[in-house]
């Protein structure tokens, strides 16, 4: 079932002593370029460097004693994979994360600093999931799917809970989705806070599969996904389907070039570090996908972990 608003709720107060409340904040040359108020919600600023810590944190809390005691599993390119292991550790739990072999660097890293015991497979679903099987037979950890868990979808629903907290009279949220755990909770609690609120999705033409199933009417697999925001090349679970057809307006799509000079607006003028799947809402603004002019609009920045050594703008010697 998916979570109600209250779910969010419960979830905000079990998290508030560990996550972040992170700032919302503004740029006037945005709103200008824009045409409208926009706010942006800095779940960069947030532990791991990504919205992921709080569906993370929910889920493993929500754990009775005699789940925890087994530990943690779960299949994640980056920042699911971080935010469980830390919220693992936190509860002094062990964490078995499966990542794809071509996951960055960066949060390969990061995982293992925060004592994740991580298994590689190849990049596709199939492998991540025939992994992540043997994981859970091995060991008997719970599994906490990256974004097809309630308790994941109800944490990722809090950063929406302060936006309108702080931001009461928004018109419109926009947030990135990939398996749609974000942009689930954020619909759960913008529709259930505020009603007539327009939820938007941001998504690559790239990796446009829920886009494709929400025209087709049922969950369309990815074909051929190709984008540098790596964070959003998974696709949609039967719950994140069911929630995003039923409380979000639409999905627009933005090309790898809105991506890169979003993103890298949004460094130079904001002074923000974000990662490309975070500037795939702000792209949404940037080419004009949806009429949003003269409103309020919360963009949700999911995450700033990027290798530093690979931005996009860079070109090769």
């Amino acid at each position: 079932m998916p979570p109600a608003l209250q779910d969010i709720r419960d979830a905000a107060d079990r998290i508030k002593s560990y996550a972040h409340r992170t700032p919302v904040m503004t740029n006037e040359s945005f709103n200008q370029r824009i045409g409208a108020q926009v706010f942006f919600k800095c779940e960069n600023f947030q532990k791991v460097g990504a919205f992921k810590f709080r569906g993370a944190c929910n889920a493993v809390f929500s754990l009775s004693d005699e789940e925890a005691k087994r530990g943690v599993c779960t299949h994640s390119s980056g920042n699911h994979a971080q935010a469980l292991a830390l919220a693992a550790r936190m509860r002094g739990i062990a964490a078995h994360i499966v990542m794809p072999e071509n996951a960055p660097q960066v949060k390969k890293d990061a995982v293992a600093g925060y004592g994740g015991k991580i298994s590689y497979c190849e990049s596709t679903l199939q492998a991540r999931e025939a992994t992540l099987r043997r994981a859970v037979e091995s060991t008997g950890a719970a599994l906490i799917h990256p974004f097809d868990n309630e308790r994941v979808i109800a944490g990722q629903g809090t950063a929406a809970l302060e936006l309108l907290a702080d931001v009461p009279d928004l018109d419109a949220i926009i947030a990135p989705v990939g398996g749609g755990g974000l942009l689930s909770g954020t619909s759960i609690a913008a529709t259930e806070i505020k009603k007539g609120i327009r939820v938007i999705g941001g998504e690559p033409e790239m990796a446009d599969d829920t886009f494709r199933s929400l025209q087709a009417g049922k969950i369309l697999p990815p074909e051929h996904p190709k984008t540098i925001a790596d964070g959003l090349l998974t696709s949609l679970s039967e719950l994140t389907f069911s929630i995003i057809q039923s409380r979000v307006e639409r999905i627009v799509t933005v090309s790898e070039q809105g991506i890169v000079d979003a993103m890298k607006f949004i460094w130079e003028r904001a002074k923000i570090v974000i990662e490309p799947s975070a500037a795939v809402a702000v792209a949404a603004l940037w080419e004009k996908k949806v009429d949003l002019s003269g409103s309020k609009v919360g963009v949700i920045l999911s995450g700033g972990n990027v290798d530093l050594g690979k931005l996009p703008w860079q070109r090769a010697p």
